[in-house]
């Protein structure tokens, strides 16, 4: 019998499935943007969204964006370092569905984007949120998974802490 503080088998499959689906379709939509739009194209889809195509050489936020290069490799290592302890955490905290939701939307996300950086030497961004002249930066499906895994992180903490 699997003590409490391990995951089964089956249960790391299935966040690790949920994490492909993440990575797939991270990959999808940038295969689309790379074959449908040059650098720096804009196509407006609403008055505070659009579809764009840029390149990301650094972080989030573009954090480092324009360093000589080896932040390719660094974000590339950092992201895999993540990965691995992301699967480690889920092979023991499985059973904690939101906890586990949440580190599988980072896994994948975090994927997505070291696929990117391994692949193409960048990370593909594409969505532009703009309101009133302030522009937030583009971001992809990857990114958004990202937000969404931090946030319920925050969630899960939150609840932890109430019970206790």
């Amino acid at each position: 019998m699997a003590s409490r503080s391990s995951s089964s088998p089956a249960g790391l499959t299935t966040w690790l499935l949920i994490a492909a689906v993440v990575i797939l379709a991270d990959q999808f939509t940038k295969i689309l943007i790379l074959g449908a739009f040059r650098l720096g194209d804009v196509h407006p889809i609403t008055s505070f969204f659009d579809l764009v195509r840029a390149h990301n050489f650094g972080a989030a936020f573009s954090f480092l964006h324009g360093a000589s290069g080896w932040q390719r490799w660094f974000f590339l290592g950092l992201g895999l370092a993540a990965a691995t302890f992301i699967v480690w955490l889920l092979r023991r905290h499985g059973h904690q569905k939101l906890f586990a939701s949440a580190l599988t939307l980072i896994l994948g996300g975090a994927l997505g984007n070291v696929i990117d950086r391994a692949i193409h030497g960048y990370v593909v961004d594409f969505i532009q949120v703009h309101a009133g002249g302030w522009y937030f930066p583009a971001f992809n499906v990857a990114d958004s998974a990202i937000t969404i895994g931090a946030i319920l992180l925050i969630l899960d903490e939150l609840r932890r802490v109430r019970r206790t």
